[in-house]
């Protein structure tokens, strides 16, 4: 009696196309979420705004007193311009505390208690605070600062960040409505153009900025506090459970926690802070890996809170449950590109399960909703025209072609976070390239880092999906080329972070 191979492939294949349609639904009702808050964000950008209760700066009386906090941590080349703008901020003088939150064990520390001198005799009330250990990370200095802080309200910015002058006069009036427990506003990019690497981060977060934040805080769905470039009600802080260091993303964290004891959050899209974006590939995995597994981490810590909570509307806990599990969009696309190949074969194996391909093939559906979000953002913040579509669309596949190259990575670090395995927080390393020379060349966080273990597999998916792109042309009779661009993106994506990975070896 001979072998029958078909009595294992057939069962093989249906396994494997359970999942592939699995990850492909996910994908689909994420991208249908999105579609929501698209329609959320245009009906909000189209009414006109209402009148709120707001302090009046101009009234002493009025003015709240604020603690600005600064957590830092070997900051080298940016503590100067950090400290520089932070003190340029217009507000009372009495009324403002600076809290240094100084974890550094480097050089840093000299030339920050340099600068917070000359700022103090200048009749700053500035702070460099110190901890015994690092415990908790950025979490546990931002915790410790709580505990010294005079302010009702705490603002935060990360070291990279630049806030206006007029920055608390434009957030820190909103706090006259007592159910306010936080202010955040829009990130904006001052080395936006400096590579192609800045120009997809920039589009990346430009999308969150906009549609995502105003999309959800609109119809008082959950939002985040965005780790900085926020303000938050000291009262809020506490009654929510302070901050806690168990996740890598612990703004996500106290974010839910405070919205699940029913504060409220005001997003301020016409409030820009610039902010620098990493520059170098081994910077921008190391922020990926954090903000990816503190999504995951957040998911398993908050997702049974949230759906268990009936006070929450059941729309604003199926949204809570796609914001949740953002970072794990990266882990569905990871598997429908690892099974697309077997698809292809399967699909020409198996005649009679055409029709399922045919269903599967409207799963495009799912990129030409991201395609029509991303527009409208895009839009938003650089115009219309024909020539910004075209300039839009260019973009779009370059984010695309990218994005998809991180699946890997950013799948890892979902994995590790629902796993719940601990990690460091590792921090991402700043350049003030607007004011340096040769500071990728010259700095010293830089050096002597190794490359990234995950390179040698990014090489091995990049002719993984080469071969699904000659596998097009021998597969079937006539060659099958319906997955072909998808193969071809997936191969540049994998490619392009090998290639950035090996040429910088940081």
């Amino acid at each position: 009696m001979g072998f029958d191979w078909d009595t294992i492939m057939l069962p093989l294949s249906i396994f494997l196309m359970v999942i592939y349609s699995t990850a492909l639904v996910l994908i689909l009702l994420y991208s249908l979420s999105q579609l929501n808050l698209l329609f959320n964000y245009l009906s909000f950008r189209s009414k006109p705004k209402k009148n709120e209760p707001v302090f009046d700066l101009n009234d002493p009386k009025q003015v709240p007193y604020v603690t600005i906090q600064l957590p830092v941590f070997n900051e080298l080349y940016v503590m100067e311009r950090l400290l520089e703008s932070v003190s340029n901020i217009e507000y009372p003088k009495d009324r403002l505390e600076i809290q240094v939150l100084d974890d550094s064990n480097d050089e840093s520390v000299e030339i920050t208690a340099k600068k917070i001198k000359e700022l103090s005799e200048q009749g700053l009330d500035i702070v460099h605070v110190f901890r015994d250990t690092r415990e908790g990370f950025k979490a546990g200095a931002l915790k410790f600062g709580l505990t010294l802080a005079k302010g009702e309200y705490i603002a935060i910015f990360d070291a990279d960040f630049l806030p206006e002058k007029d920055w608390l006069q434009k957030t820190v009036p909103y706090f006259k409505n007592p159910e306010i427990g936080v202010v955040q506003t829009r990130w904006g990019h001052i080395n936006r153009d400096y590579s192609v690497l800045t120009r997809v981060q920039a589009f990346a977060l430009d999308a969150h900025f906009t549609l995502e934040q105003v999309g959800r805080n609109s119809k008082e769905h959950f939002i985040n506090f965005n780790g900085t470039a926020g303000i938050w009600r000291k009262e809020c802080i506490l009654d929510a459970g302070n901050w806690e260091g168990d996740t890598l993303t612990e703004d996500l964290d106290l974010s839910y926690r405070a919205q699940l004891k029913n504060w409220k959050f005001k997003y301020l899209e016409e409030v820009e802070t610039p902010a620098e974006l990493p520059v170098v590939i081994s910077a921008i995995r190391s922020q990926q890996f954090r903000w990816n597994k503190g999504g995951a981490e957040n998911f398993q810590k908050m997702i049974k809170r949230v759906f268990s909570s009936k006070h929450i509307p059941l729309k604003t806990r199926l949204h809570a449950g796609m914001h949740l599990l953002n970072s794990t969009m990266f882990l569905n696309v990871l598997i429908v590109a690892l099974l697309s190949i077997p698809m292809l074969y399967i699909k020409n194996e198996w005649g009679h399960l055409i029709w399922y391909f045919n269903v599967t093939s409207l799963f495009i559906i799912s990129t030409v909703i991201f395609f029509i979000c991303y527009w409208f953002t895009y839009k938003r913040i650089h115009g219309g025209g024909i020539f910004k579509f075209i300039e839009f669309v260019k973009m779009f596949c370059t984010f695309y072609t990218i994005a998809m190259g991180f699946s890997l990575h950013n799948s890892l670090a979902v994995i590790e976070g629902h796993r719940r395995k601990r990690s460091d927080f590792v921090r991402t390393p700043k350049f003030n390239l607007r004011n340096m020379v040769n500071t990728l060349k010259s700095n010293k966080y830089l050096k002597g880092k190794k490359p990234n273990k995950n390179m040698i597999f990014e090489a091995v998916l990049c002719l993984y999906f080469l071969f699904g792109m000659y596998s097009a042309f021998v597969v079937g009779n006539e060659g099958d080329f319906g997955l072909f661009p998808f193969h071809l993106i997936l191969c540049l994506g994998f490619g392009f972070i090998f290639y950035s990975s090996v040429r910088r070896r940081i």
